[in-house]
């Protein structure tokens, strides 16, 4: 059976969390459709797979697009077990949303009980500038502590989305030691094949 059957690409699973309205499902459908989608309705976690190249290899993204409400806390831990990579969005425009990242970090820390814990972090909605309520630099302050990469997003301008995504499977893929192309712009560069 095994002479025909076609060789399965390496699997690497992001779960995207953060408060809701942050545009979590604004990201992840830009990233895997091109699309900018302005109402969505977040009633609960949904999964998408998306086969691409990266840094010449061919593999499947797992994208775990959680609520964000606390209503479905009773299925967030569960979640957290089978993520390898965290996308942590909050919105440039929200406080509030900033404010609650922290308790999103501790309770995958908590739950994955794991040394190390690819993290990406995304201040979403740049396009918003004129009504920024949290400096990048308070961002940038975060994912040092939590030894991350951190990124200003715009869904909408499909602006640092394909980065942000890359960025995270980079981090997964040396998390699990692999290797990742090591450019010279950071590697925040990466060219995304759709398969």
């Amino acid at each position: 059976m095994g002479k025909g059957k076609k060789e399965e690409l390496p699997l690497h699973k992001i779960i995207i969390v953060g408060a809701g309205g942050v545009g979590k499902s604004a990201l992840t459908l830009m990233f895997m459709y091109g699309d900018f989608v302005e109402e969505y309705d977040p009633t609960s976690a949904d999964s998408y797979r998306k086969p691409i190249t990266l840094d010449g290899q061919d593999i499947n993204i797992d994208i775990l697009d959680t609520a964000g409400q606390e209503d479905y806390a009773s299925m967030r831990d569960n979640y957290y077990r089978t993520g390898e990579g965290f996308m942590c969005v909050y919105s440039i425009v929200m406080e509030d949303s900033f404010e609650k990242l922290e308790n999103f970090f501790e309770q995958i820390l908590r739950v994955t009980d794991k040394d190390l814990i690819p993290f990406f972090l995304v201040g979403n909605k740049a396009d918003l500038e004129s009504q920024r309520q949290v400096d990048s630099i308070r961002g940038e302050e975060l994912a040092a502590k939590y030894d991350c990469q951190f990124l200003e997003t715009s869904a909408k301008t499909n602006t640092n989305v394909e980065e942000a995504f890359l960025g995270l499977v980079r981090a997964v893929i040396k998390s699990k030691g692999g290797t990742v192309s090591d450019k010279s712009d950071g590697g925040k560069k990466g060219k995304c094949v759709i398969l």
